[in-house]
């Protein structure tokens, strides 16, 4: 199956592997690094926390529903969220622009079968999802700001697929990289998510070894952050585990 989404800048593989791994704690530092501030979807839970969810992102925007839009509500040829249900493909993270609205789900189990079997890496709304019991049967990494049984037609109208949207109040758009984890969601600009990826494992391996120090005792006082002996310390103990 062809990718759906655009994707202007591929990962590698050493690079995806390396983002399962990280915490999203880690890749907001190294994004504050590039100037970056808000680009972690506050407010969001998992509801599979088991998984880690990396893929691009493939947007849909919602607008408030109105009485005269719902001729095409489930008119699969038309109705744009049926429409990017069946676009959604191979590595693909399905990001919803609710408006942060919760009043109706965004989508419900069907739909997040349908894309679970086309490949789906992922599922972000900054909505509500309805069966979310049949979610979390699901092998799929879904993120959500509540449960709510409405159908989403209450009060969505689906306007647009695989535009810049905003989720959560954070800017997503097509392509982008998104990283899911038991703390919620971080979306890396395309064009630098290679080299997050790196730098991201890099801190990682550093922060093991700050842990351990501390876990036995150490203070953080030349340790978090490091002096040029811990640091020392560390190039030791790096090479002893091999990492």
């Amino acid at each position: 199956m062809p990718p759906s989404s655009p994707r202007p800048h591929l990962l590698s593989d050493d690079a995806k592997a390396k983002l399962r791994q990280v915490s999203t704690a880690t890749l907001t530092s190294q994004l504050g690094k590039h100037g970056l501030r808000n680009t972690f979807l506050a407010g969001l839970y998992p509801l599979r926390p088991d998984l880690r969810m990396v893929g691009y992102a493939f947007t849909l925007r919602f607008i408030p529903a109105r009485e005269d839009l719902a001729d095409e509500l489930y008119d699969n040829t038309k109705n744009v969220q049926r429409l990017a249900v069946e676009a959604v493909g191979m590595e693909d993270v399905l990001v919803i622009d609710a408006r942060n609205d919760t009043s109706s789900a965004s989508l419900g189990h069907i739909l997040g079968t349908r894309i679970t079997v086309r490949g789906a890496a992922g599922l972000v709304t900054d909505g509500a999802l309805r069966d979310t019991p049949g979610f979390r049967t699901l092998p799929l990494p879904a993120y959500i700001r509540a449960a709510h049984a409405n159908t989403s037609f209450v009060a969505h109208h689906p306007a647009e697929m695989q535009v810049p949207i905003g989720c959560a109040g954070v800017a997503v758009i097509p392509g982008d990289v998104i990283v899911g984890d038991g703390e919620g969601v971080v979306v890396i600009p395309s064009q630098m998510a290679e080299s997050v990826a790196h730098a991201a494992f890099e801190q990682e391996v550093r922060e093991k070894f700050f842990q351990e120090k501390i876990s036995n005792g150490a203070s953080i006082l030349g340790v978090y952050p490091p002096n040029e002996a811990i640091l020392a310390e560390f190039e030791r103990w790096r090479k002893e585990k091999e990492i």
